[in-house]
């Protein structure tokens, strides 16, 4: 028996299914690389970058290092970049960023498929010392 077709199914390709899974774990990260590539010549911080997204400074941080991690930026005196990132993976990143501009919900309903990594959830019941 085959899987119905999602939506995603129909707007993003096999190459890119398989990219976002491994390497896109927000919304928030496809955010960062389509600021960072719009202005490339621009000094890109996590403070500037938090303030354009609209989003807290840890979270522009953590989103940031887990794109360098990826090998989708590069990250030199906390200014981040493409210069130097892999060409294979700026092709990639340049097929995202041309679908998530068309297709935003299947992208986005994609990123949001993926299990939570499971020791960000075990964090959540560790037990502190004076709580």
């Amino acid at each position: 028996m085959f899987a119905p077709l999602t939506m995603a199914d129909q707007y993003v390709s096999d190459e890119l299914r398989s990219f976002i899974l491994k390497r896109i774990d927000s919304v928030a990260q496809i955010e960062a690389l389509l600021l960072i590539r719009s202005d490339p010549q621009s000094q890109w911080s996590a403070a500037r970058l938090a303030r354009r997204l609209y989003i807290s400074e840890a979270e522009a941080a953590e989103a940031l290092s887990r794109l360098c991690a990826s090998e989708l930026l590069t990250c030199t005196d906390e200014i981040y970049a493409l210069d130097g990132v892999p060409e294979q993976n700026l092709a990639l990143i340049e097929q995202l960023l041309e679908v998530y501009s068309r297709h935003l919900i299947p992208v986005t309903n994609l990123v949001h498929s993926k299990p939570r990594r499971i020791g960000s959830f075990a964090d959540a019941f560790k037990f502190r010392k004076g709580s």
